[in-house]
């Protein structure tokens, strides 16, 4: 999210609306976004239904206690609802490659 909101201004020149989304508390989302200088919304997906819609929920045993937490995950959806770029894992902490989709995309109409 902080090289999103990095290049929070080339995004937004592109006509793009940046939204993050986590499976945290609200609090916990509001108190990252403070420290971190985060300036567009950070959505909640308490539980993890719109993250395991994705397909980006992992699971882990620690210690014997279940664990879900979200995979790291960069979508450009279009105004119409599809998934124009994607980024997963480790792609999707430089955020470079969405950038340019959505600049290309902003050039297209």
């Amino acid at each position: 999210m902080k090289a999103l909101q990095q290049n929070l201004t080339r995004l937004e020149g592109a006509d793009t609306q940046v939204l993050g989304v986590s499976m945290d508390s609200p609090f916990s989302n509001f108190a990252f976004a403070q420290q971190n200088g985060i300036s567009f919304p950070i959505l909640g997906d308490w539980g993890g239904p719109v993250t395991s819609r994705y397909g980006l929920t992992q699971k882990f045993d620690i210690q014997g206690v279940p664990m879900e937490t979200a995979r790291r995950a960069t979508f450009f959806i279009d105004k119409s609802g599809k998934i124009i770029n994607e980024q997963v894992d480790d792609e999707a902490v430089d955020p470079t490659k969405t950038v340019e989709a959505c600049e290309r995309q902003k050039l297209r109409n």
